[in-house]
């Protein structure tokens, strides 16, 4: 799942390194809503050096979302 372009614009304007806290304090100043605020709310609690490692880890995170989510396939 591809990133909002508001969230992306935020991760690229963003100082790191950075904590989930720091991310979801400056996300709420800068105007971010629903899906793009859970998602960084998703992120582990830890420092991120880059937005890339960002985007990684909620891709990561929705790709797993995806597979659990999905059918078993019979035998």
């Amino acid at each position: 799942m591809s990133l909002s372009p508001e969230l992306d614009r935020f991760l690229l304007q963003m100082e790191y390194p950075a904590t989930r806290d720091d991310l979801l304090r400056e996300a709420r100043r800068d105007g971010l809503r629903g899906e793009d605020l859970a998602r960084l709310a998703d992120l582990p609690d830890q420092s991120f050096s880059a937005a890339w490692r960002i985007r990684y880890r909620i891709a990561r995170g929705s790709l797993a979302d995806t597979l659990a989510t999905r059918e078993p396939i019979p035998a």
